[in-house]
């Protein structure tokens, strides 16, 4: 069954979702700290983490740049509609305002983890007629392997992980940024002008929009 991380400094709020969880059939993990959570996550990879924002040590914000390939619900009592919108572009995967409904909680933790269900557990990522292999770092249009460089497979990655969702510059540049740290903003509009290229001259089209202002995003309703 899945593993969720549970990351929140209130015990009782960890410790009702711990047991609800539980009840759920999920395994569960906590922590309660920003540093005791990256401690944990350098030794294993949950399959969804459930973040507060409001965290002792490093703060929910600053520890979701942090988190790669692994979805991520903000659960905290912000409910300023900006931060919500700054953070679902920063790569969160779902918001939920405290206090909430545990079944509504349980529903949005099921739609995150059957969508990576969906995508064989994140090793084969799919979407229309591109795929890639996250293991041997290959991609395919219609069953032909394209060649892609080190930064155009990370940014083409990244789309594929979000579909349909907008994703800010920065969330790019800092989530590529282990595989490709010379990447820069200026750089980055290069690379994906040579990745639509090399999308559009097998597919014939655009799959990559670009969201004025904002970031990129992988779409087939361009």
């Amino acid at each position: 069954m899945s593993n969720i991380l549970i990351i929140d400094d209130d015990e009782h709020i960890s410790g009702m979702l711990s047991e609800a969880l539980t009840a759920e059939g999920y395994t569960v993990s906590a922590a309660y700290s920003g540093t005791e959570a990256l401690m944990l996550l350098s030794k294993e990879k949950p399959d969804l983490i459930l973040l507060d924002l409001m965290l002792p040590g490093i703060t929910g914000e600053k520890l979701l740049p942090q988190i790669k390939d692994i979805p991520v619900i903000i659960v905290s009592a912000k409910a300023d509609i900006t931060d919500k919108v700054e953070l679902l572009l920063g790569g969160a995967a779902d918001y939920i305002t405290k206090p909430f409904d545990m079944q509504e909680l349980l529903a949005r933790i099921a739609v995150q983890l059957r969508k990576g269900s969906a995508n064989g557990g994140k090793s084969l990522l799919s979407f229309g007629e591109i795929a890639l292999d996250t293991d041997t770092h290959t991609a395919e249009v219609n069953g032909a392997e394209i060649k892609l460089t080190r930064t155009e497979y990370a940014i083409l990655k990244l789309l594929m992980q979000n579909p349909e969702q907008v994703v800010a510059k920065l969330t790019i540049l800092e989530r590529i940024s282990d595989d490709t740290p010379d990447c820069t903003e200026d750089s980055l509009k290069i690379h994906i002008h040579n990745l639509r290229r090399k999308l559009k001259a097998v597919i014939g089209r655009d799959y990559i929009s670009s969201v004025w202002g904002i970031g990129f995003m992988l779409t087939e309703k361009s």
